[in-house]
Parts: structure tokens; C-alpha cells; sequence
């Protein structure tokens, strides 16, 4: 398959903006695709740029189809200190007459980069083109999880449409659906309906809000490690970090925040797509927001470089890397098994898989948690990540 036919060059103005220093700046030890016929070859490539230039579905946010080229300018001028970082910037989706074509070329060059395990790092455009990444992985078949860094939860009023405020429900309702849990990091109650609230609790989805994730940062970081896509809105950051979005608010996350949960999505085993969505040029403020962006994809990146390779797979083999501890509880017949990795200390529970008809979802009964986990397990009480999945299982 020739994905490059759905690509555009990046634009020679990020170029132009780049200062060669003599060093390992991203801008040249990225292969880019700079001009028509010069597509990246993509052997041994780990790391793909992806831009899409869409904001058609955006509200009230239009022009963030232009922030793809702006991150480049501030991206590539950051220092790689990587030996080999194997990364590659493939250019922009090309438009689509409409913006299911758009959603479509996205969709078939991303399931292309993750049959071929190539993490696609998006650019957007509009937060509803997490939809089109969603596709990419019914394209290879496989059930998921999304995690997104966003004040609000998309789930709109119209389950018809489709847009940067309402992906969400397209996702739920989708078939065949290939979504197995959603975890939102940040939402903040004041821009969240309470029924909606109820609704994410109903269908057993992780819900935080900012000043909960904000008391201890260190929690996000199951929360991310369990995740196969990272969507994070731009809005979640708030004006005095990230003044580039019509819906810049006073509250949010600071900076150093949102890029500690971009390192901690980087070293994520499990995580193999990240987008970036609405960032509106015509809103920043000197670049602000732009360099902000490319910093949260360098600290990705970073995160990347230092994978582990320690996510737990059911085989006796793998299992020998970890410290396994059971725990009972009062009142529940099976004990609570905790994993303990010996080369990060990183935690995980495994939840029991009975029903051959959830066999497809194996790959998920092991949870992401915290030593915080399994305190309060010796404290006689179930997490209520386990609980979640344990359910969906049934």
C-alpha cells in the first residue's frame, strides 16, 4: 500500500523558520517529506509525524486546520538527545472534498503505520479527528483503549453528528465497536452536564477531574499507561500556558503538567498513537502555544526512547519478570492479584478471564495501578480500577 498518495509535503516555510546550528536539532535528524517525490522511506522508522489540515467540524474554533505547520517551526528547532530517535514527518493529510474523505485518508494511513508498528504522532486540526484515528484500529482489528487529556467529555447533544464536541458519542455507538474503555484525565465540572457525569460512570469509564488529578500528578500515570490512543485538547491547558484556542480558559493544566503526561504516554507499551488537537494560530500569542505543543511532542518522544518493555503478557515466561502478590478480601472469593515489575516498579492487576466469548479482550486483564492500589487492598478495599474492568468482563 502507498500511503504517500494521501499525503502533502510539509510546507517549505517550516524550513525556512529552522535555524541549522551545526547540532542534533529534530530538523536534521528527522526524515521529512520536503517536496513531491520525496516521501519517506519508511524502513526502520518507529515514530511518524502525522499533520492534518482539517477544522470543517470544528466549533467555533476554525483555523486550527492551520496549527500542524506551526508546531513544525517550534519542533524542529528543539535538540534531539537521542542516538537513534528513527523518527519521520510524513507531511499533511491532504483536504478531502468533504471531511469523511479527510477522515478516510487519516484513518487508512494510520491503520497502514500501525500494522507496520509505527506510532503516529497527530497534529491536528480538530479534536473530532480522534474518530478517524478510532477507525485506523478496527482497520487491524483490534480493541482498545482511549485516554484524553480534554476539560470536557465531547459527547454532544445530536448522536447524527459529528464534530469536535461530539466524537465521543460516534465512538460509543459505532459498529462494530472496537472501544473498550475511555478514560478521560482532566475534565473540569463546571463545562461537564451532570447527567453526562453519570452517563461515563454507567458505562464503567474512568472519569477524573482536574483538581483530583491535580493532587497527585503521579496517579495519571496508570491512567495513561493503559490507554492505545492519547487525544489531548489543547483547551485543557489553561490561557496564561496556551493561549492558542477560542475556548482558552483561566483553569486547566500548566505546562510542565501536560507535558509530564505526554513522557508518561511515551513510555506506555501499550500506547501506540498520540494526537494533538485545536490549536488555533490565530488565537496564540507569540508562538506560545505552538512551542508548547512541540515541547509536549518532544517529551513523547523522550518518553518513547526510554521504553521498558515491561507490560505484562499471560505467559510464564514474561510473568518471571514480575513480583506477584495476592491479596484476599472479605466477602470475595477469588484474591486480588498485584504484579510488581523488577525493572521499573511499575504496578499492574490481573483480572481473571473465565468467559471464552471475552477471550478478545485478554490483552486488557491486565490493569495498569498504583502501590496506592494495592495499599487499599490490604486495607480490605476493592480499587475501583479493577472493579471497572472486572465488570466489563462478565
Amino acid at each position: 500500500m502507498d500511503i504517500s498518495l494521501y499525503f502533502d509535503p510539509v510546507s517549505p516555510e517550516v524550513f525556512e523558520f529552522s535555524s541549522p546550528t551545526g547540532h542534533k536539532c529534530i530538523s536534521e535528524v528527522i526524515k521529512a517529506h520536503k517536496e513531491e517525490g520525496s516521501f519517506p522511506d519508511l524502513d526502520y522508522v518507529k515514530l511518524a509525524l502525522v499533520g492534518i489540515n482539517e477544522d470543517r467540524a470544528s466549533l467555533m474554533n476554525k483555523g486550527c486546520a492551520r496549527g500542524p505547520d506551526y508546531v513544525r517551526r517550534y519542533f524542529y528547532n528543539l535538540f534531539s538527545h537521542w542516538n537513534e530517535p528513527a523518527m519521520a514527518d510524513l507531511g499533511n493529510i491532504k483536504r478531502g472534498h468533504s471531511v469523511d474523505d479527510t477522515y478516510f485518508a487519516a484513518k487508512e494511513a494510520i491503520a497502514y503505520l500501525l500494522a507496520n508498528n509505527i506510532i503516529p504522532i497527530i497534529i491536528g486540526g480538530s479534536q473530532d479527528l480522534t474518530y478517524a484515528n478510532y477507525l485506523a484500529y478496527e482497520d487491524i482489528g483490534r480493541v482498545i483503549n482511549i485516554a484524553a487529556v480534554d476539560p470536557m467529555f465531547d459527547l454532544g447533544n445530536n448522536e447524527n453528528e459529528l464534530n469536535s464536541r461530539s466524537y465521543l458519542s460516534r465512538i460509543i455507538l459505532h459498529q462494530p465497536n472496537f472501544l473498550f474503555n475511555y478514560t478521560n484525565v482532566g475534565y473540569q465540572t463546571y463545562y461537564v452536564d451532570k447527567d453526562a457525569v453519570g452517563l461515563m460512570r454507567n458505562l464503567l469509564f474512568d472519569v477524573h477531574r482536574l483538581g483530583m488529578v491535580n493532587d497527585d500528578m503521579e496517579e495519571t500515570e496508570p491512567m495513561i499507561r493503559n490507554a492505545d490512543i492519547l487525544s489531548v485538547d489543547v483547551s485543557a491547558i489553561r490561557a496564561s500556558d496556551a493561549p492558542g484556542n477560542f475556548y482558552a480558559g483561566p483553569n486547566g493544566f500548566y505546562g510542565e503538567e501536560v507535558c509530564r503526561i505526554c513522557r508518561y504516554a511515551g513510555i506506555s507499551d501499550k500506547l501506540s498513537s498520540i494526537g494533538f488537537y485545536e490549536f488555533n494560530p490565530e488565537h496564540d500569542r507569540q508562538g506560545q502555544t505552538a512551542h508548547l505543543v512541540a515541547q509536549m511532542i518532544w517529551y513523547f518522544i523522550d518518553g518513547f526512547m526510554n521504553r521498558k518493555n515491561d507490560f505484562p503478557e499471560d505467559n510464564k515466561d514474561k510473568l518471571d519478570n514480575y513480583l506477584k502478590f495476592y491479596v484476599k478480601v472479605d466477602e470475595f472469593d477469588d484474591e486480588l492479584i498485584f504484579l510488581k515489575s523488577k525493572k521499573t516498579d511499575r504496578w499492574w492487576m490481573q483480572v481473571t478471564i473465565k468467559n471464552n466469548v471475552h477471550k478478545k479482550y485478554k490483552r486488557h486483564q491486565f490493569v495498569p495501578c498504583s502501590y496506592k492500589d494495592y495499599k487499599a487492598a490490604l486495607e480490605r478495599q476493592i480499587p475501583d480500577r479493577w472493579w471497572r474492568v472486572q465488570q466489563k468482563l462478565l
